[in-house]
């Protein structure tokens, strides 16, 4: 525990210095952190920009939202490609509307029966806006902790068990939404599917891929 710890305190340090400017990281709005998150999925964060800015002056809560006619959201978002998903934008609303009263719960149980919200957009919410430390846990994630732990899984690993204990554990800290976002651009620029940056990675000496890689040579 004492290691992860301290892999979570570098892993900060380093995002201090390196980390990527979003517009959605300066809101603890669910609203907001939510419809980041619709965008951000399979698509790169400096596409969604200009989208995300162009669709919260459109759309600036949940009510206005909810009252949208899905080709008008088509018209916003269709520079991404996310025609297929302009459903989850007003179905999502309508039912936080009608459910929870344009309010966010601060629960996964109640996060996940929102259409289109799954469990890394509700761990999401839960850690950036709330505060709460909850597994999030992506392709990236999973890949860092499979890694750099020695797991050696395989296939589908992000909702394996293994995965999950650690992840519980390196978000169980102080600010887990904080945390999010720094593992987030770390397995994107440092830990990243191919030819990881290890030369300049803080962390290699306890990395167990990475001495793996290095005896194999």
């Amino acid at each position: 525990m004492n290691k992860t710890k301290d892999i979570v305190k570098k892993i900060l340090l380093w995002y201090k210095k390196n980390k990527r400017d979003f517009p959605w990281r300066y809101t603890k709005d669910p609203y907001r952190i939510m419809i980041a998150e619709f965008m951000l999925h399979r698509t790169r964060a400096e596409q969604v920009v200009p989208v995300y800015e162009n669709f919260i002056k459109k759309y600036p809560d949940i009510y206005k939202l909810s009252r949208a006619r899905s080709e008008n959201i088509k018209q916003v978002t269709q520079h991404l490609g996310l025609h297929w998903r302009s459903s989850h934008f007003i179905e999502a609303a309508k039912y936080i509307v009608k459910n929870y009263n344009g309010s966010f719960s601060d629960t996964a149980d109640d996060l996940l029966k929102i259409p289109g919200i799954g469990e890394y957009i509700a761990g999401a919410i839960l850690t950036v806006c709330f505060n709460k430390p909850y597994p999030v846990i992506d392709a990236n994630v999973a890949r860092f902790v499979n890694r750099f732990y020695g797991l050696n899984l395989t296939g589908e690993i992000r909702r394996k068990k293994e995965i999950i204990n650690i992840a519980k554990q390196l978000f169980n800290t102080v600010n887990p939404g904080k945390y999010l976002f720094a593992i987030i651009d770390f397995t994107t620029m440092m830990c990243k599917p191919r030819n990881p940056d290890h030369e300049n990675c803080m962390i290699k000496d306890d990395c167990k891929y990475f001495k793996s890689a290095t005896n194999n040579k």
